[in-house]
Order: C-alpha cells, then sequence, then structure tokens
C-alpha cells in the first residue's frame, strides 16, 4: 500500500503535516537536541530519525517563520537594539538584535564585525522592513550612533546601558540553546536557526509572570491556535 501524497508545502515528505508541525514547534519552542526530539517522537509511536529531523525542521521552519512574520502587528514606534558575541569554529561572531518595546524580536543578523558598517547594515534591512521607529535605544556603542548620523531616519537615538535591558534579557535563550547544541557551526546555521526561533519565542512567550492563569491558558492556546492555522495554510499552497 502506497503512502498518500501530501498536499502543498508538505508534498513528497513521507510524514503527515500534524507531525511535522510537531517536531518543528518542540525544536523551536524548547532547549531540546534533535534526537531529544527524536525520542519525543518514538514515544508517540512515529518512528524517525534525527537526521530527517534535522532536514524538515530547516525547511519548515523558515516556512513557518515567514508567515508570522508577515501576519505579525505592526512594530512599536520605541526599538531596543543589542550584539552579544557567539563563538563560531574559534572565532569571534556578533548577534545583532532587535526588539520593540513590547519585547518581541524584530529581526537579527549574525556578523563578523561590531563596528559602523555592521550597524549600518543592520539599520538598513530593520528599516526596509519595518520603516524607520521613532526611538531606538542601544547600548554605548558609538557604531550605532555613527551609523544612524549617515542614514536619512530622523529617529531619536537613546544611548544608555540600563535603558537597553529589554534586549539584553532576549539574549538568555539563545545561550540556552546554544549549550543545547554544542555551539553553533557556521554563521549560516546560527542566522538561519535564530531567526525561526526568534519568532517562534515571540507567538509563546506570553510573559507568564504579568498573567493571570486564565489569561495565560488563553494566550498558549491562541499561540496554538496560530501554529495550527499555519499548518493549514502551508497545507494547501
Amino acid at each position: 500500500m502506497t503512502k498518500p501524497r501530501q498536499p502543498g508545502a508538505f508534498l513528497g515528505h513521507g510524514f503527515p503535516p500534524e507531525i511535522i508541525a510537531y517536531a518543528d514547534w518542540a525544536y523551536h519552542r524548547f532547549p531540546m537536541s534533535l534526537r531529544d526530539v527524536e525520542d519525543l517522537l518514538a514515544t508517540r509511536g512515529i518512528v524517525v530519525s534525527y537526521e530527517s529531523i534535522r532536514s524538515l525542521v530547516a525547511k519548515f521552519g523558515l516556512k513557518y517563520a515567514q508567515v508570522i512574520r508577515r501576519d505579525r502587528p505592526a512594530a512599536a514606534d520605541k526599538w531596543h537594539l543589542d550584539e552579544v558575541v557567539i563563538p563560531i569554529n574559534g572565532k569571534k561572531y556578533w548577534l545583532w538584535r532587535a526588539v520593540n518595546s513590547r519585547g518581541d524580536v524584530l529581526d537579527i543578523l549574525v556578523q563578523p564585525r561590531r563596528n559602523k558598517r555592521a550597524a549600518r547594515r543592520f539599520f538598513r534591512r530593520l528599516f526596509k522592513a519595518f520603516c524607520a521607529p521613532r526611538v531606538i535605544v542601544t547600548d554605548k556603542l558609538r557604531s550605532y550612533g555613527a551609523a544612524l548620523k549617515e542614514l536619512p531616519a530622523g529617529t531619536e537615538h537613546r544611548s544608555h546601558t540600563g535603558l537597553n535591558n529589554r534586549c539584553e534579557g532576549t539574549h538568555r535563550p539563545t545561550r540556552r540553546r546554544e549549550k543545547i547544541m554544542g555551539r553553533f557551526k557556521s554563521p549560516r546555521q546560527a542566522q538561519r536557526f535564530l531567526s525561526v526561533h526568534d519568532q517562534v519565542q515571540n507567538i509563546f512567550r506570553s510573559r507568564r509572570h504579568t498573567l493571570s492563569a486564565a489569561t495565560y491558558r488563553q494566550s498558549r492556546a491562541d499561540a496554538h491556535w496560530i501554529c495550527d492555522d499555519i499548518t493549514r495554510e502551508l497545507n494547501v499552497v
């Protein structure tokens, strides 16, 4: 008996869309390795190798992230930017991250430098996607101010270490995943993974400490509904 062909983006894959979506969600939502996801699926009677999971989450993770970016609310007019070093193959790279005033990650960019040129490149990437905000808050790195002076943004720049804690806190999930993955293997891998990871965290990170139990449960249900809706959309593409 032949396996049924999957429609849309799932065409040609040997697993139903629900299983692929579950594997993708588990890998990007929790600090789990590929082998952890393999064991998790095995407990549910689904036999799949971690290498197959690797290819599935690499392909469909980007598709889910693209839809999340497309459908997310307009970015707030106040952004926080920060950069953190990530070692890759014995070399230092810098992860540049921007979040809005609600704590949602707007975008990330892995670059080998931490200078004006790198800051300008990140600003142009952000402005192309979201237009210029009213306020940008950064740490004391002078490259931010130098880059903004060369861009016709008309944006207020506030440079203060204490004001930028909202963005600095978003690096913690990255550090946890970096440890689980045994460090990132290449800048491209780090860029691909974190660009998906941060978007998934945007819809599932509900800031539970600020919500009542009922509100938190509803927020969690809404996040799962968003993922299910994306799966249905990809299933008919």
